[in-house]
């Protein structure tokens, strides 16, 4: 049973990086206020502390990303091994085939089960979600 998460963590990532901004584009935009700032009207202390703030809550924000990434690849990749040798259905482009999983390899980091059916052939490259059942 493939179980699959609600979104994806990436999504934040995603939309910081359609406003167009990085990290180094947020620095650059503060250093840049220091910098041309009006002497007599300096930045307001509250405001500079609250951009420095965005700005490393939006750094932890990626790291905790990138993070839990890593956590659902690992996750993922312990759930295909518990595969190994047990039963399973699989539903295949013309059919519903039975079989056991004898091999589990990574292409671009998803499972690639190898599945030996009950009728002695050997299905390659067999994906989590064509498992319909695990007996």
């Amino acid at each position: 049973m493939a179980i699959s998460p609600v979104s994806s963590t990436s999504d934040v990532n995603n939309r910081i990086d359609s406003m167009g901004l990085d990290m180094q584009s947020l620095l650059q935009i503060i250093l840049t206020q220091l910098t041309y700032q009006d002497p007599l009207k300096p930045v307001d202390n509250f405001e500079f502390v609250s951009q420095l703030a965005q700005f490393t809550s939006l750094e932890q924000t990626r790291q905790m990303t990138d993070k839990i990434d890593n956590l659902l690849s690992v996750q993922s990749a312990t759930q295909t091994l518990g595969l190994l040798g047990r039963n399973v259905d699989v539903q295949t482009d013309t059919a519903l085939l039975s079989g056991v999983v004898k091999s589990v390899s990574f292409k671009d980091s998803q499972p690639q089960l190898t599945i030996e059916t009950d009728s002695g052939q050997f299905l390659t490259n067999a994906t989590i979600s064509q498992i319909v059942s695990v007996r």
